[in-house]
């Protein structure tokens, strides 16, 4: 009977809920939900309760002491994203070694893409808003959100050719990087020299213990926790970047030792003595524990943990980012206050104008100077809709629009645009 239930649970809801989460467009579904939540929460009866309820603080209590005490806001803005900067590390690594950054040849165009995508947005913000206190936010309509734009091409499903998902695929890659140098060279509060070289030093035993062949997963961890709490002055996520950086790419043992390996613990169960219950004999658990610790030994650290944290992010922490940032209260917001002055105006043409513009700009431009060509499935209308794709910017957007601005008035500015 328990195994019959317990049979219908897995079936009715545990696989569809494992089938959704191992779709591509699944991540920006939950992320646009969340995003229509907060924006329910911000402009209903809960209004209050929202916004009061991430203004509270927390923090660690010693002996009567308070450490890290923040507010929920800061934990999820520095902590928590964080940890999505350091998955956005992982997988920039893994495309420089093994993917789509791989060889700079075969990507030459969408990284020109991207590049004109960043700049061209930045040029329209910066002419509305020259030589005002609001200039800092040129970086926010650079960005493209990777999770919307990939969710809405796979939600076409087939229509989209293959060569057309690799190529936007790529630009929110390369956008990604240009995203994260952004907030490494220009969104920095001021050095602390010590802290500056405590963190490097931590970076640098993590790099060392990575080229010793150190593949201990707390030994990274400890490490890489360190790195960004005492690399002051450059941001957590950046910090949290740099640690990705340093993750081993490499298993332990390589491709043709793992088959040799798997061959011969095969061939050990195919010849262990069977029993006619459910149970298995003990030599059969001991060859399927050796294959378990084979397999695990095969996969290098860097996508052992970029396959543990890409579900926790994509379904915990950016939703929860969505929820505290996106919402806006328009009960007490005019349209006077809106258009103040240019920053939602910048942010919205960046985004709707400047983005597409650049990128199909940028593609045009390297395919007519012959120094790239534009993949036969990828029609110029099929560019003009990457472009617009492109245009869809939130996560990366909004994270720097809370390095931007301090001010509220301008912050919520930036969100409407």
């Amino acid at each position: 009977m328990r195994l019959r239930v317990e049979k219908k649970l897995n079936h009715h809801l545990m696989l569809p809920i494992k089938l959704f989460m191992g779709r591509e467009k699944s991540g920006g579904i939950v992320l646009l939900l969340s995003v229509v939540l907060a924006m329910v929460l911000a402009n209903t009866n809960f209004t209050s309760t929202y916004f009061h309820f991430f203004e509270q603080e927390v923090g660690i209590i010693v002996n009567g002491q308070t450490y890290l005490n923040y507010s929920l806001h800061h934990w999820i803005n520095d902590g928590l994203m964080a940890v999505f900067f350091f998955v956005v590390g992982l997988e920039l690594k893994r495309e420089f070694i093994g993917g789509e950054l791989a060889d700079i040849r075969n990507t030459i165009l969408p990284i020109g893409a991207a590049i004109g995508g960043m700049l061209v947005p930045a040029l329209i913000y910066t002419a509305l808003n020259i030589g005002t206190p609001h200039t800092m936010g040129w970086g926010i309509p650079m960005a493209t959100d990777i999770a919307f734009a990939l969710g809405v091409v796979y939600l076409l499903g087939n229509k989209v050719p293959l060569s057309t998902k690799v190529f936007l695929t790529t630009l929110a890659i390369v956008d990604d990087l240009g995203a994260v140098l952004v907030i490494a060279f220009f969104y920095t509060s001021e050095l602390s020299v010590v802290s500056l070289l405590f963190g490097l030093a931590f970076l640098a035993v993590m790099f060392i213990g990575n080229r010793l062949g150190v593949k201990n997963l707390f030994f990274y961890a400890i490490l890489g926790i360190g790195v960004t709490f005492l690399l002051s002055g450059i941001h957590a996520t950046i910090a949290a970047v740099l640690a990705a950086f340093m993750i081993p790419a490499d298993a332990r043992i390589n491709e043709s030792v793992y088959i040799k390996r798997l061959k011969k613990q095969l061939k050990r169960f195919e010849h262990e003595k069977a029993n006619e219950v459910r149970t298995l004999e003990e030599g059969q658990v001991g060859v399927l524990a050796t294959i378990k610790r084979d397999t695990s030994i095969a996969i290098p650290l860097l996508q052992q943990l970029e396959h543990t944290l890409v579900p926790v992010v994509t379904f915990l922490i950016m939703p929860i980012f969505a929820i505290a940032n996106a919402g806006i209260s328009f009960t007490n917001l005019s349209v006077s206050d809106i258009f103040s002055n240019h920053v939602a105006l910048g942010v919205a043409l960046g985004l709707l104008i400047g983005k597409p513009l650049g990128v199909v700009g940028a593609t045009f431009l390297m395919v007519k100077m012959r120094w790239a060509t534009l993949p036969s499935a990828i029609t110029k209308r099929t560019m003009v809709g990457l472009g617009m794709l492109a245009s869809i910017g939130f996560t990366m957007s909004m994270f720097i629009s809370t390095l931007a601005f301090d001010n509220e008035l301008w912050l919520t500015q930036a969100k409407v645009g």
